[in-house]
């Protein structure tokens, strides 16, 4: 029987190590954005239609003060991808780069968002309903699952939709039941199950949450 050279053995172990070693990529570093020039795209770019602080003006333009910074990333790569469609945000998305989304994002996120206010008072005590247990008999969660019992959403996973203008949020969820909005499923499977008036409520009650 043919002995093997122990240090043939050797060999192929240190070559298999150094092999492992070398396809272990080192771990990324992580982003640190520039927040001058994040202020200054913003400026630039968004200022006019989300307020110059993120707190927009207009109501069908949503407010960005205070949104997870990862949210705002994700639309912007999504508006630029057409997988979120809008003819105006693609134009601009298209334009900036990625770590420009980032210092954007995450500046924009330094702000504070000011609080809104319910406006239907006939309204808002169903949206209350809905936000916080759903609507069971239809399979319709309580958003504040999701989006947490004061509208601050999860880092990262969920919105923030606490404050956000009524008539914008009345847009968003109208747009996912219609398929028009097509990116999130979760979210168009939640708004197919909801008429015009509980959309309207949950929209309202969520202006007011802080």
């Amino acid at each position: 029987m043919k002995l093997i050279n122990p240090l043939l053995i050797a060999a192929v172990f240190a070559a298999s190590s150094v092999s492992a070693f070398a396809n272990t990529a080192a771990p990324a570093a992580p982003f640190k954005p520039d927040l001058a020039k994040g202020e200054a795209s913003y400026g630039a770019i968004c200022a006019a239609c989300h307020g110059v602080d993120g707190n927009s003006g207009t109501p069908l333009y949503p407010k960005l003060a205070q949104q997870h910074p990862e949210y705002l990333v994700k639309q912007l790569q999504e508006f630029k991808s057409d997988k979120r469609s809008n003819a105006i945000m693609k134009g601009f998305a298209t334009a900036l780069p990625e770590e420009d989304m980032k210092n954007i994002s995450y500046w924009v996120t330094s702000k504070k968002s000011k609080p809104g206010a319910a406006k239907d008072k006939e309204l808002v005590s169903l949206g209350e309903r809905i936000y916080r247990g759903g609507i069971a008999d239809r399979q319709v969660p309580a958003c504040a699952g999701c989006h947490s019992p004061n509208g601050a959403g999860i880092p990262s996973q969920y919105p923030r939709l606490g404050g956000q203008h009524a008539d914008y949020a009345v847009a968003q969820l109208t747009a996912f039941r219609d398929g028009v909005r097509k990116n999130s499923l979760q979210m168009t499977q939640v708004a197919a199950k909801m008429n015009d008036r509980e959309i309207k409520a949950v929209a309202d009650y969520i202006a007011g949450l802080r």
